[in-house]
């Protein structure tokens, strides 16, 4: 790590989930309709609503991949034809006890020259979606997860680890359930899927006022809101295709690549044009690990919508973005264009670790 005269704070720091961080506190009614472990040929899987999900190729997390051994591959510099032979060597996860144990971790970040970090989900991310059919499993699960991170975690270890509460929204009256339990247990950062809402009467908009009870409380608590790369529900788009409906990380398919969508632009332009941040205008939300290739696209649709109704929106929807919008762009994104587009106050720093996919060493992103 070169010799800085500052100290970082890290947006997109991650754990590996303890293999019971969804079913340790699950509500026994719902243990075989949420998360349950099984053995398919010989190999420990992950079976959510009745069946194997593969969002994480390898669950339990043992063995994993050193961090950042996908960076050349991200960067653009190298051509991989199988994934599997790019991570290179795996090691057992008993070999890093900073994935799971949050003094370790501490230590972790005297060493990587971190005053603290955002800490999200592995496979939690990707849970969401798996049991929208089944809305009750769904917040049970999520139930049970937020007290395991309340558990080995915390919500503000010395005020320096801060794990972000996953709020499903599927159920008005369970968000503030769970918000109220994180807020009374000093949270600081919560996680929403950046996606429309699936609740029991269909699809909604997350600003939709049927969550201002939700909204407000987020508002006046002070709280950082974040929307975190995971499995966004948009597998009618690759049905349409052709592709498989079937979210596997890092399982590359060029069309996925190429086709033109973005949860997390369509999720900020239903925020805005919903009008939350006038309703709520405390309300903060940063996105993370979700790069900001999308941000200069949504500002152009902005900039047309307003010329073309100004009437619909309470102030121009760019100038809202840059009041209640932070991005944690990809250590290869264009930076220059960022800080044109939203301002320097509102890009944040974000390196993955320990994912394959982010920074070996978070502070390289200065460099």
């Amino acid at each position: 790590m070169a010799n800085l005269d500052f100290k970082g704070f890290d947006c997109d720091h991650h754990y590996y989930e303890a293999e019971d961080a969804f079913t340790r506190h699950i509500d026994p009614q719902f243990a075989q309709r949420a998360m349950q472990w099984v053995s398919v040929n010989g190999k420990k899987r992950l079976m959510v609503g009745g069946k194997i999900n593969r969002f994480i190729p390898n669950p339990t997390f043992d063995p994993i991949a050193e961090p950042g051994c996908l960076d050349n591959y991200f960067r653009g510099k190298i051509s991989v034809s199988n994934m599997r032979d790019a991570f290179g060597e795996l090691e057992p996860i008993a070999n890093r006890p900073e994935y799971r144990e949050r003094d370790a971790k501490i230590a972790l970040l005297d060493e990587q020259g971190l005053e603290g970090c955002f800490l999200f989900p592995t496979l939690g991310v990707g849970m969401e979606s798996a049991l929208e059919g089944d809305l009750p499993a769904m917040q049970a699960a999520f139930t049970a997860f937020n007290r395991w991170l309340a558990e080995d975690w915390g919500f503000s270890y010395q005020e320096r680890i801060f794990g972000a509460a996953y709020i499903t929204l599927s159920d008005v009256n369970h968000a503030i359930s769970e918000l109220e339990f994180a807020l009374d247990n000093d949270v600081r950062v919560i996680n929403l899927r950046a996606s429309a809402v699936t609740t029991s009467d269909g699809q909604r908009n997350p600003a939709d006022v049927l969550f201002d009870d939700f909204w407000e409380r987020v508002n006046n608590s002070g709280i950082t809101v974040a929307f975190h790369a995971g499995d966004a529900g948009y597998d009618f788009l690759f049905g349409h295709w052709g592709l498989s409906t079937e979210f596997e990380a890092f399982r590359y398919d060029p069309l996925k690549r190429l086709l033109n969508y973005s949860n997390i632009a369509d999720t900020v332009a239903a925020l805005i044009s919903g009008g939350l941040f006038s309703r709520f205008p405390n309300i903060r939300v940063c996105t993370i690990e979700n790069g900001s290739d999308w941000v200069s696209g949504l500002m152009k649709r902005f900039s047309k919508a307003y010329k073309q109704a100004s009437y619909a929106f309470a102030e121009n929807p760019a100038e809202t973005f840059r009041k209640h919008i932070w991005v944690a762009p990809y250590y290869e994104d264009d930076l220059t264009e960022l800080r044109d587009l939203i301002g320097v106050s509102q890009i944040l720093f974000g390196s993955d670790y320990p994912h394959a996919e982010g920074l070996a060493v978070p502070m390289d992103f200065s460099q």
